[in-house]
C-alpha cells in the first residue's frame, strides 16, 4: 500500500501512521513548507499570506505548487505498478480547497466575480442557539480579514470580500478536480482503468456565508457533507469499447459541452461506510462489526457494507436511515476558541443525526477528562425538517414534546443508543404530524 501526502500529520504524532498503515513512507511535496508564507503579490506587488492567493504557478519558489507536485508523484506510482501482477492500494490526499486559495490564476477565469452571488442564506437563523455558531475564527486571523476589524462573533464580512471567498473556493475546486482528471487519465494510459476500482471523497464541507457562517466548525450539512463518488469497472459503467476511454479527460478552458449523467444515490451513507464497502467490491473477507471497546481489536468497522447501493443505484433509500456527526465546544456562549477548543476546555458536545427527512443536534454536557458525554445534560437543541427546509434555516425543535424522551435518557447505556431512542420519538411525532 502506497500513499501520497494528506494534510493532516498531528493526528499520528506526525508519523503518517507508518508503518502501521502504510507500506512506504508518505510522500510530502517540498514546496508545502512555502504554503503559509508571504509568497502572493497585492496588484502593487506586496508580498502577502492572504487567504486568497491566485497566483503564476512559475512565479512560486520550486516553480510549483503542493497538489501538482502530488498529482505528479501519484502518476509515477501508477507507472510504477501497471506491469505488476499483485494488487496494490494508492491513497491520494489534496491541500485544495483548504484555506489560503493558493491556486494557479487562470482559475479564476471560471468563475468571473461580476457572476458571483452571496449564500442563499446568508443571516444567522433566528432561532439558532448560541452554543449552535460558529465565529469563523480561523478566518478572523488572517492577515486581510484582521484588518477589516469585524465585530465578535457575527462579522458580517463585507458583500464583496465575501463574493471574493465564494470566487476563489470555487476556483480551488476546479483545480483539484483537474489534479484528478489527470490521475484517472493516467489510469487509461497506463492500461489500469479496467482492473482498478476509484473512490473520491474529502474530510468535511466548508460553510461559504450560509448561517452567517464561514470554515467547517459547525454540524450543518454545509460542514458535514462531501462528495462520495465510487466507480467499479463494468458495474458502475460498462467497460469501454475497443479504442474508448473510461476517464478521458477534460479540459475546462476548452470550452467543452461535456454533460454528465446524475447516477447518484439518494440513500444515508457515513465516511466510515467506507472501508467495509471497498473491502467487499475488493474480494476481500468480510469485516467483522466494532465491539463498544475496540482497543485491543486489531481489525473491525464501525461502518456498513453498502456494496448494494452501488450495484442497485435505483434502490428505494431507507428513511430511518441515519449518519451522524458530532463537534465540540467550550461553553454555550460564543467565545474565540468555540471553533477548536483543546480537549480540556471541551465542556459540551454536539452530537448531530442526519437522516433524509431531517437533522436532529443535541448539545450536551461532556467531561473532557473521562471523554464521556451527559446526555441528561441538554444545553441546547435544533431539528430541520430538509423537505420544506434544506438549508436548515428554520429550527422547529420547539415544537415537539421531549418530556418522555427526557425521562427515560437516563437508563441508557451510551450517547449512540441515547441519540436512537430520541430518533425513535421523533419519528413518531413527526408521523403523527403528517410530516413524514
Amino acid at each position: 500500500m502506497t500513499q501520497t501526502k494528506t494534510e493532516h500529520r498531528i493526528a499520528s504524532n506526525h508519523s503518517d501512521d507508518y508503518p502501521y498503515s502504510w507500506s512506504v513512507l508518505l510522500y510530502h511535496p517540498p514546496s508545502f513548507k512555502y504554503e503559509k508564507r508571504k509568497v502572493c503579490k497585492d496588484k502593487d506587488g506586496t508580498l502577502h499570506s492572504n487567504i486568497l492567493c491566485a497566483v503564476d504557478v512559475s512565479e512560486m519558489p520550486l516553480g510549483t505548487l503542493p497538489d501538482i507536485k502530488n498529482t505528479a508523484e501519484a502518476i509515477r506510482l501508477l507507472k510504477s505498478v501497471k506491469d505488476s501482477r499483485h494488487p496494490s492500494f494508492l491513497a491520494v490526499g489534496f491541500y485544495k480547497p483548504h484555506i489560503p486559495f493558493r491556486i494557479p490564476r487562470e482559475y479564476l477565469k471560471l468563475y468571473p466575480i461580476e457572476s458571483m452571488t452571496p449564500a442563499p442564506d446568508p443571516d444567522v437563523p433566528k432561532k439558532l442557539p448560541n452554543v449552535a455558531y460558529n465565529p469563523w475564527t480561523d478566518i478572523r486571523k488572517r492577515e486581510h480579514v484582521q484588518v477589516l476589524n469585524l465585530s465578535f462573533p457575527y462579522g458580517p464580512i463585507p458583500k464583496d470580500f465575501q463574493l471574493q471567498i465564494r470566487q476563489h473556493y470555487f476556483a480551488s475546486v476546479s483545480y483539484v478536480d483537474a489534479q484528478v482528471g489527470k490521475i484517472l487519465q493516467a489510469l487509461d494510459d497506463f492500461g489500469l482503468a479496467k482492473d482498478t476500482i476509484v473512490v473520491f471523497s474529502s474530510d468535511h464541507g466548508w460553510s461559504l456565508g450560509e448561517h452567517g457562517e464561514w470554515a467547517k466548525y459547525s454540524n450543518f450539512d454545509v460542514a458535514t457533507r462531501v462528495p462520495l463518488i465510487v466507480h467499479k469497472p463494468g458495474v458502475t459503467s460498462p467497460f469501454p469499447q475497443p479504442g474508448e476511454k473510461t476517464f478521458p479527460f477534460i479540459d475546462v478552458f476548452q470550452g467543452t459541452r461535456e454533460q454528465f449523467g446524475k447516477g447518484s444515490v439518494e440513500s444515508v451513507v457515513e465516511l466510515v461506510d467506507v472501508f467495509p464497502t471497498l473491502s467487499h467490491l475488493a474480494g476481500m473477507h468480510h469485516l467483522h462489526r466494532c465491539p463498544s471497546s475496540s482497543f485491543k481489536i486489531e481489525l473491525c468497522t464501525e461502518g456498513s457494507n453498502r456494496a448494494n447501493l452501488i450495484h442497485n443505484p435505483e434502490i428505494e433509500p431507507k428513511r430511518e436511515a441515519y449518519s451522524i456527526s458530532q463537534y465540540p465546544r467550550p461553553s454555550d456562549s460564543i467565545k474565540e476558541n468555540s471553533d477548536l477548543p483543546d480537549l480540556a476546555d471541551i465542556h459540551i458536545m454536539g452530537y448531530s443525526i442526519r437522516s433524509i427527512d431531517y437533522r436532529y443536534t443535541l448539545w450536551v454536557g461532556f467531561d473532557p477528562v473521562r471523554c464521556q458525554p451527559n446526555m441528561t445534560d441538554i444545553h441546547a437543541g435544533e431539528m430541520y425538517l430538509l423537505g420544506e427546509d434544506p438549508g436548515e434555516d428554520n429550527n422547529v425543535l420547539d415544537e415537539f414534546d421531549h418530556a418522555t424522551v427526557l425521562h427515560k435518557l437516563a437508563m441508557l447505556p451510551s450517547w449512540t443508543e441515547s441519540l436512537k431512542h430520541h430518533i425513535m420519538n421523533l419519528s413518531n411525532e413527526l408521523k403523527s404530524k403528517g410530516i413524514l
